[in-house]
């Protein structure tokens, strides 16, 4: 009984051995992941993710900042393109708010005014998920909202006239010419 015991045992550890040792060599032939690269830019974070799908490489490019609404509630402002994406001029990075407010607006085609000192855009969002929005990209609007981010130090943000948020953009111009580096399209017309 002792013997059948330890060659059960044995069995059992070397069947172990085997299957790390599998594992450690499937790992090996396995592509690994790219670590996203991030930045830092003012007020504004940057993430470059690639993924290598072997047939190409694919880049997706975001900038972020925080905010808070006027409850102390926090949300972030986002651009986020990949380079599989219609690139600028042609397109614009997609705008993505994102706060839980349960009294903001839920739906399609909700009016969001962007205003600095000077100018007025008028966006039209929409609910993507349960607390954010994502700008219905139309280039010539994006492109405005973009360089509204470019000339002012803060952006106010409406949601159907209630106010959202102050929204810093120190830093907006680096992390923008950050993103078209990284995901390869011009930034002349946003951020020269």
């Amino acid at each position: 009984m002792m013997q059948t015991f330890r060659f059960a045992g044995f069995g059992a550890l070397l069947a172990s051995a085997i299957l790390q040792l599998s594992g450690r060599a499937l790992a090996q032939t396995e592509p690994t992941p790219a670590t996203p690269k991030t930045e830092t830019f003012g007020r504004w974070s940057t993430t470059m993710d690639e993924v290598n799908t072997g047939e190409d490489v694919r880049k997706t490019c975001a900038a972020s900042t925080v905010f808070f609404d006027a409850n102390g509630t926090s949300g972030t402002l986002t651009l986020a393109i990949s380079n599989g994406d219609v690139l600028p001029p042609d397109g614009y990075p997609s705008l993505i708010i994102a706060v839980r407010n349960s009294d903001l607006p839920k739906g399609d085609n909700i009016p969001v005014v962007f205003r600095d000192v000077n100018d007025k855009i008028k966006a039209g969002f929409r609910l993507i998920a349960d607390g954010q929005w994502m700008i219905d990209n139309k280039s010539e609007t994006t492109l405005a909202v973009l360089r509204a981010m470019r000339r002012t130090s803060a952006l106010d943000v409406s949601f159907a006239d209630k106010p959202v948020a102050t929204i810093s953009m120190d830093g907006f111009t680096k992390a923008y010419r950050y993103l078209g580096t990284s995901c390869g399209f011009p930034t002349g017309d946003v951020a020269p």
